[in-house]
């Protein structure tokens, strides 16, 4: 009886738990799917039944955002910043996590201490003193430019002299990848400290270097983890608003705070569609890249391992 009774009971939680999942879906998939319908749907039909599905597929919304409302210049800007912020992100934080996980040295626990209260900044409220460091930083570049004799209008002075670290891409992405640091290294560093070091002491015996050891052993093995942060860092990057809105003004924006613009403008002109393709187009690539890595998301984190 109690066997019937315990067995009853894990089938309703299961059900309970089944039907909290589904809702939780339903509760995701319903917005994102009505996002897309809208966003091929004329501006006629938004007076209509909102629920209704669109009566063609108005492709054009599409168009007059990315050329008419500049989501275009927007959009390269995004891929630009986040792409560079990924490789610097990652050029510095894969060696540096595999070295204070693998081997002692001197100032290591600073090193992870530091790292590790950089998790509880929260770099929104820093934005403010990086702008004004940056406004500094301006100020001081246009005083060594007209030290050095460069002329207002020549390409010197344009380019180092006339507000370099403002409406710039490349500074924007160094500051993305300087503020995740603390966690990609924590996270990575976390990993490498599970595997076992007799690859490494094989690698060793046939003559590999710490270098080559790192890249072509080490890194192979953590690829389910790389792949991780590199999916949360690109979520991060992609969909960030606050830095890039204080930093980055006009054509310069990336496409959060253009989608932003977007929004205000077409709601005060009702071009629905081309609101909601502008959205579509700043969820597409997060659901692409989502979908290409799911698999190593859920996979091992290392394949054949160590037998005893």
């Amino acid at each position: 009886m109690k066997h019937k009774n315990s067995l009853r009971a894990d089938t309703l939680y299961r059900i309970f738990i089944f039907i909290v999942l589904i809702l939780f879906a339903v509760s995701i998939l319903v917005p994102v799917g009505w996002a897309f319908m809208a966003s091929v749907k004329e501006n006629r039909e938004f007076y209509g039944d909102p629920w209704a599905l669109p009566q063609g597929f108005h492709i054009q919304n599409f168009i007059d955002a990315f050329n008419k409302a500049n989501m275009g210049a927007y959009f390269l800007n995004s891929v630009v910043v986040t792409a560079l912020a990924l490789a610097m992100l990652l050029a510095v934080a894969l060696p540096a996590a595999y070295v204070l996980a693998r081997y002692k040295f001197r100032g290591r626990r600073l090193l992870n201490t530091c790292f590790m209260g950089g998790l509880f900044i929260n770099v929104n409220y820093i934005v403010v003193p990086i702008f004004l460091m940056l406004v500094e930083g301006n100020r001081g570049l246009s005083s060594l430019m007209e030290a050095i004799g460069a002329e207002r209008g020549s390409p010197l002075y344009e380019w180092f002299g006339n507000g370099f670290f403002l409406n710039n891409r490349f500074i924007l992405a160094l500051i993305y990848a300087s503020t995740a640091l603390p966690f990609t290294i924590y996270l990575l560093s976390s990993y490498f400290q599970t595997l076992p070091k007799d690859f490494e002491e094989a690698a060793y015996v046939d003559g590999s270097g710490y270098f080559r050891t790192m890249v072509q052993i080490i890194f192979p093995m953590a690829k389910p983890s790389i792949i991780t942060v590199i999916l949360f860092n690109f979520l991060s990057f992609w969909n960030e608003y606050i830095i890039s809105m204080t930093l980055m003004s006009g054509d310069d924006s990336t496409l959060p705070v253009g989608l932003m613009n977007l929004m205000k403008a077409q709601n005060a002109s009702a071009q629905y569609g081309q609101m909601y393709a502008g959205l579509v187009m700043v969820m597409l690539p997060t659901l692409i890249l989502y979908m290409a890595v799911q698999k190593k998301l859920t996979q091992g984190m290392t394949v054949g391992g160590v037998k005893a």
